[in-house]
């Protein structure tokens, strides 16, 4: 994981790609989607696998907060990405995360790696796809 700089102000602020990724996923955690759609430019392509129960190509903030963090918030409590490494390179930034919740009708926790991988570009998140175990996310959602 990244360290946020001692100097807050000059993190909000910068453009560098790992400082955007991280700030979306601060936001992510504290459930701030308005935080989090400020990081994410306006023709921006959020894709989540194929398997993966919300799978398809979202686009717009807006788009995306709705068809992705409001319905993982509606259907998972807790639902928590942990971003543990970045590696960088260039405008890309890869995330080793992990996925953590527990699934509100069926009570099951679910624990899973995932990798993200995102394109940043102008200070703004224009492009994100979605590598996880979705056989593992379906078994939590099923009893």
């Amino acid at each position: 994981m990244i360290e946020i700089p001692r100097d807050t102000a000059s993190f909000a602020e910068s453009s560098a790609p790992a400082d955007v990724v991280r700030r979306q996923y601060l936001a992510s955690a504290r459930g701030d989607l308005a935080a989090l759609r400020s990081t994410l430019a306006d023709d921006v392509e959020w894709t989540e696998m194929a398997g993966f129960p919300l799978a398809g190509t979202y686009r717009t903030p807006k788009g995306v907060t709705a068809n992705v963090m409001e319905r993982l918030a509606a259907e998972w409590d807790n639902w928590t990405a942990h971003d543990d490494t970045y590696v960088v390179d260039g405008e890309n930034v890869v995330v080793l995360a992990r996925y953590t919740a527990v699934h509100k009708a069926t009570g099951r926790p679910l624990a899973v790696r995932v990798a993200h991988h995102f394109t940043v570009r102008g200070g703004r998140i224009v492009r994100f796809e979605q590598f996880t175990d979705t056989a593992l996310v379906r078994k939590a959602m099923n009893p």
